[in-house]
């Protein structure tokens, strides 16, 4: 703060009086001098003891503010309403600014032949910024990547089997390869789905294809959504586009997003070429699939829970839930199944 180098001039009919009542000596002359010309540093002073004071009187403020009670009201308390009633209300909103978010999504279509490049050279890119990257991802798939197979995962999806996914890339990249050997026989395949983990990773990897041009091209949508952010899931997405004829095209929305990584991932497996490309399109498809905070459970959204369950269960699990739920509506008045007759009848299943 800069100091004040001059006190405020008084009025000049105040100053007068100093100077017309009685006579003044060169002594008393320099006494009134004096005072109307106080040292800066007094001022300076006078303020700091009163932002000293203010910061005093705020943290007192904040202690005694903790110390009193508490408001005994909690969010069960709240009234949801019900969620179909509130995502249709969500849905009828009026989108706002609708001309400029299309110049903004047709200005990125300059970009593209850039990001066809990059994924040439062996990069993989990453869009982040506010707004839906979804439709802007595909629309350049489908406009600059005619040439190359693509394969589309969405993350904001609750569960996702990767192993099955890197079943399908498999099959995507075999049937490329077919595509291009016409002439010449093909050698039988073993079925990809038998394959391990690691005899598929082998396979993508390998030098197969007669040029190294040949790509199938990875697109994952919020690959920071709740199905692909356990650190499992990332390692596996990190070796997949480590493979030779693999590019990866992702998007994120999360703040902390980038935290899912370690250095050897960003800078070596998935080669991040980081593209700022903010949409402000509304999250529509993404937040079909997040449960609303305000909303009341409805039984189609406990159904729908049930069901994501309930795929995310091995065969045998599954299995033994058909057989539980087959008996209660056979017998709606018992409570339950026992032990030794839900045993019995699933001998055959394990």
């Amino acid at each position: 703060r800069k100091a004040k180098l001059f006190p405020p001039v008084p009025p000049l009919s105040f100053l007068h009086s100093f100077w017309s009542d009685g006579e003044q000596t060169p002594e008393s002359r320099t006494f009134h001098s004096a005072a109307f010309c106080r040292p800066a540093m007094e001022i300076n002073d006078g303020e700091e003891e009163e932002e000293f004071e203010f910061s005093r009187n705020y943290f007192l403020a904040k202690e005694l503010g903790g110390s009193s009670k508490k408001s005994g009201r909690k969010i069960s308390d709240i009234d949801p309403v019900d969620e179909q009633e509130l995502r249709t209300a969500a849905n009828n909103l009026e989108p706002k600014h609708e001309r400029e978010v299309a110049s903004l999504m047709e200005s990125y279509k300059a970009s593209y032949p850039e990001w066809g490049f990059m994924l040439r050279t062996g990069f993989g890119l990453l869009m982040y910024g506010f707004g839906s990257k979804k439709a802007l991802i595909e629309d350049f798939a489908s406009t600059s990547l005619t040439e190359y197979s693509v394969v589309v995962i969405n993350g904001y999806v609750q569960s996702i089997n990767l192993k099955q996914v890197m079943v399908a890339i498999a099959e995507v990249w075999w049937d490329q390869l077919k595509a291009k050997r016409r002439n010449s026989p093909s050698q039988a395949q073993q079925p990809f789905n038998s394959r391990s983990i690691d005899d598929l990773l082998a396979f993508m990897d390998g030098q197969e294809a007669d040029d190294d041009k040949s790509f199938v091209c990875i697109i994952v949508n919020n690959i920071d959504g709740p199905g692909l952010r356990e650190p499992e899931s990332q390692h596996l997405l990190a070796r997949i586009a480590s493979c030779t004829h693999i590019r990866i095209i992702a998007s994120i929305d999360h703040v902390n997003a980038p935290l899912l990584w370690d250095k050897k991932m960003v800078h070596t497996q998935f080669n991040w070429y980081w593209y700022h490309v903010p949409t402000f399109a509304p999250y529509v498809v993404e937040g079909v699939f997040f449960p609303l905070i305000l909303a009341h459970s409805s039984t189609a959204q406990s159904a729908k829970t049930a069901a994501i369950v309930l795929q995310s269960l091995t065969p045998n699990a599954q299995s033994v839930f058909r057989v539980l739920a087959e008996y209660q509506l056979s017998h709606p008045d018992v409570e339950g199944k026992t032990t030794t007759l839900l045993h019995i009848p699933n001998l055959t299943i394990f």
